[in-house]
């Protein structure tokens, strides 16, 4: 991956329906390594979405420091990317800030992680 996608793509890998990849005790998952360019607060950050293990709801959410005191999670994309987490700031108020350094969705039928949503 490049580092820059629009956020248009970005939206629509994060909605991908990743519950029709589940199977008997594994759970797919998206995992995003980025940071905020110029930020240091930010230089290291996760978001991802995962499956909620009692509902199969999918969950989104942010690891945006190192030592967890800013992870947030949301049962929708919506509110996902509403949130107000960087400074007051939600990440598509500084999308053109945003370098993804991996973009992985883990799932049974794979040998190993990649950038598969394509």
């Amino acid at each position: 991956m490049d580092g820059k996608i629009t956020l248009k793509e970005f939206e629509d890998k994060m909605m991908t329906d990743i519950s029709r990849y589940k199977e008997k005790n594994y759970d797919p998952c998206i995992e995003v390594c980025f940071y905020v360019d110029e930020c240091k607060k930010y230089d290291l950050c996760w978001l991802g979405k995962m499956l909620d293990k009692n509902t199969n709801d999918p969950i989104f959410w942010y690891g945006l420091v190192e030592d967890g005191s800013e992870a947030y999670d949301y049962d929708s994309f919506e509110k996902f990317s509403n949130a107000k987490v960087f400074h007051g700031n939600n990440i598509k108020d500084i999308w053109n800030m945003i370098v993804i350094e991996s973009f992985i969705f883990y799932h049974p039928r794979m040998n190993e992680q990649n950038d598969a949503i394509k």
